[in-house]
Formats: structure tokens, C-alpha cells, sequence
């Protein structure tokens, strides 16, 4: 299961490496031979998620690595540092955008050639299909990495949108009319910039061990409470390390039970948690004296 979910991880990023490759090439050679200057910026974008990019594929791969004796809890924290470091450079991106534009809209320059529309059309298209695939990946392997990568995607083909926005109006309105594609430009920086923001968030909560969503706690519970012999399931905690789950509970079991029995009540409990739920790395289960009546629920 873990395996699969990293070669996954993996080929999705290579995948969106590649086309990045080729759309960054392209879009800078059109940029500048089209005296396109929001395409130049769309295609230093396009350069900035290569190497996010690499940034993702090594996180990928150093998170999937076993615990050791060193790392005990083994190297999932490196998905949610390498997606801080790709909101960072969204971040950084558009600010450059920002500042690029800025700076073309106050000197005078010549217009957008026609044929850089198609370019950018093409580069719209691709990037949104490569936003809808590693996006739909992350939710499926539940990468928060892999939906920051997303993210650049979605944020190259915003820019591409205002700056074939601009580069249209900069045509059509012939004259007076070539800073357009730098103001469309500047508009887009601002939505790259909050996502940035977003997923820096996400990815400082997973850091922080910020609890999942409370019906996978539910879910957890529900199992462990199913367990003959288990009284009360009183307490359960969950953190993320990239794609694993990490579990601690604490389960009153009869007081008068034999040392064996609770021990392999326990067991009993941390093979189904983690059959049932294989995103569920280990279960550490703290066994507590109950009542040696019936068996409650949590919250009961």
C-alpha cells in the first residue's frame, strides 16, 4: 500500500516535470521573440515549478523512507516541509510576477504579437488538465505534496488566462494599449499569491500535528470499541506524517483481566485499526483499569 502510494506520487510528478519543461521553453522563446513580456513572466512561472517539482519528487521520496533508529517515527514530516517550501515559492513567484510587471507597465515597450494567443491557449489547456490529474492524485493518496504541486499548475494556468486576457486587449486596442497584458499580469500574481498562502497554511498545520478531520477520530474509536472485552475507548489522538497515520488511544479493559489477555486485546485492536484503515502506520494503546461492567461507548 505505502510502496504504491509513493510510486504514484512519483510518476504524477514526473509527469507534470516533463510538461513543465516543455512549456517553460516554449513560452519564454514566444515571450520574447512576440514581445509578449506577461508570457516571459508566464514562462520564468513555468521554470519555478520544474523545480518545485524536484523539490516534490525528493520529498516524496525521502518521506517514504522506513523509521529508523534515528527517525523512530520514520521520515514522513519531509511531504509537508517540501510542500511549505513549494507555497514558498508560489509566494516568491508572485511577487516576481508582481515587480516584473510593475516595472513594464512604466516604460514604454512594443505590443504583442498575434501568435503568442495560441501559444498561451495551448499552455492554458495543459495546465489545467495537469492541475485536475495531480490534484485529484493528492485527494486520492491524501498528499497534501502533491496537491501544493497542483496548485503550481493551476497557478501557471491562471496567469496564462490574464495574460492572453492582456496580450488580446494589447492587439486590439492597437496603441496605447500595450502595458494591458502587464496590468493582467499584476492581477494574477494576487491569486497566486493567496494560494501560496493557503497551502503554506496546510502545510504548517501538518507540521504542527494538527488533528485530521474528527470523523476519521470517529471512525478509529468505533473500531477499537468493537473489540471483545473493550469497556471504553476514553481517549484517541491521530497525527499526520505525510502519508501515514499515527495513533495513540487509551482503552479500559476488566481490572481483573490476566496480564496476557489485555495485551492481546490490544493487538487485536492495532491489527484491525490498521487492516481497516492502511493509511494507519502504527497504534500505541495505553491500557487503563474499568469497571468490569458493560461496554460503553466513547462519550457515553
Amino acid at each position: 500500500m505505502h510502496r504504491q502510494r509513493e510510486q504514484e506520487s512519483i510518476k504524477t510528478t514526473l509527469v507534470g516535470l516533463c510538461f513543465n519543461a516543455v512549456l517553460a521553453v516554449v513560452k519564454i522563446a514566444a515571450g520574447v521573440f512576440g514581445h509578449a513580456e506577461a508570457l516571459v513572466a508566464d514562462g520564468v512561472e513555468s521554470l519555478a515549478d520544474m523545480f518545485s517539482s524536484l523539490v516534490v519528487w525528493r520529498g516524496i521520496v525521502v518521506g517514504a523512507r522506513p523509521p529508523d533508529r534515528k527517525h523512530p517515527y520514520g521520515h514522513g514530516k519531509a511531504e509537508p516541509v517540501a510542500s511549505a517550501f513549494v507555497a514558498l515559492t508560489l509566494l516568491g513567484a508572485a511577487g516576481w510576477i508582481a515587480f516584473r510587471s510593475g516595472v513594464e507597465m512604466l516604460r514604454p515597450h512594443q505590443g504583442p504579437a498575434p501568435f503568442t494567443l495560441w501559444v498561451l491557449v495551448f499552455t492554458i489547456i495543459a495546465k489545467e488538465l495537469l492541475f485536475r490529474y495531480a490534484s485529484k492524485q493528492g485527494e486520492r493518496l491524501e498528499s497534501a505534496l502533491l496537491r501544493a504541486d497542483a496548485w503550481h499548475h493551476r497557478s501557471d494556468a491562471l496567469t496564462s488566462v490574464a495574460a492572453g486576457i492582456g496580450i488580446t486587449i494589447g492587439i486590439l486596442g492597437g496603441p496605447g494599449y500595450e502595458a494591458a497584458d502587464d496590468v493582467a499580469a499584476l492581477l494574477a500574481s494576487g491569486v497566486i499569491a493567496w494560494n501560496g498562502w493557503s497551502l503554506f497554511v496546510r502545510a504548517l498545520d501538518e507540521l504542527m500535528d494538527a488533528a485530521p478531520n474528527q470523523a476519521l477520530i470517529d471512525r478509529i474509536c468505533s473500531i477499537a470499541s468493537g473489540i471483545p472485552r473493550v469497556e471504553l475507548v476514553q481517549k484517541c489522538t491521530v497525527r499526520r506524517s505525510g502519508g501515514h497515520l499515527w495513533v495513540d488511544m487509551h482503552v479500559h479493559v476488566d481490572p481483573e483481566m490476566p496480564v496476557r489477555d489485555a495485551h492481546r486485546i490490544a493487538h487485536q485492536i492495532k491489527d484491525e485499526v490498521k487492516h481497516r484503515l492502511p493509511a494507519v502506520w502504527d497504534v500505541l494503546i495505553h491500557l487503563e483499569p474499568g469497571t468490569g461492567g458493560s461496554v460503553r461507548s466513547p462519550g457515553e
